[in-house]
């Protein structure tokens, strides 16, 4: 739960900015960088879990540089929000593009034409018309977060206490032939994604006023 959460948190400060960009924005690259965005989603999860081992492992080739400077990031906890960023980013930054892409422009130039300022448009005006969208890309991402395994696996392992997640945990139990446990796990993180899901959906659906 934690290592989702943290996920989820620079997912959301990372990536909605990358979205607002892709969907505002034609430049040189754009087209390259959403190929790159979709990737993590076709991939299959041990492929995902290989290539940032290759990245980031301990001879990988920004790992080896960590390394020599002491920094161990595969098979850590670092390693397992690092795959669930990965595997999970592209289905928060898919739905907040959607979002930025549907607002009417003309709302944005009336908020400037009144004196509003581009950061007040953006607070005022773009902001809370997008919110709904970004709502619902956060669930999506944190429930991919939450549910991660293959990629979590291959490059952080399932060690207790360090890298094991929910999912990791209940294959465990059920690996030992430990049902029950495996099974309250479940009902666990079903409940958990149940509330989370609930409590975004409403927040979503409600008017969201900002001002400055």
């Amino acid at each position: 739960l934690l290592t989702s959460a943290i996920a989820l948190i620079v997912i959301v400060v990372l990536g909605a900015p990358l979205a607002y960009l892709l969907a505002r924005r034609s430049f040189r690259g754009s087209r390259l960088i959403d190929v790159l965005v979709d990737l993590p989603i076709i991939l299959p999860p041990a492929v995902a879990g290989i290539a940032l081992l290759m990245a980031f492992g301990r001879y990988g080739l920004v790992g080896r540089w960590l390394n020599d400077a002491g920094i161990t990031v595969g098979f850590t906890t670092t390693a397992v929000v690092l795959a669930q960023i990965f595997i999970a980013a592209p289905f928060f930054v898919r739905a907040s593009k959607a979002g930025f892409t549907r607002i009417d422009r003309d709302l944005e130039d009336a908020a400037a034409d009144l004196g509003a300022s581009p950061g007040k448009v953006f607070r005022t005006v773009t902001l809370p018309m997008a919110f709904p969208s970004l709502a619902a890309g956060a669930v999506l991402a944190w429930a991919r977060a939450l549910g991660e395994f293959g990629a979590t696996i291959m490059f952080a392992g399932s060690f207790p206490g360090v890298t094991q997640t929910m999912p990791l945990a209940i294959y465990g139990r059920f690996g030992a032939g430990d049902l029950p446990s495996a099974l309250l796990l479940s009902i666990v993180l079903l409940a958990l994604s149940m509330v989370v899901l609930l409590g975004l959906r409403l927040l979503g659906g409600r008017p969201i006023v900002l001002t400055s």
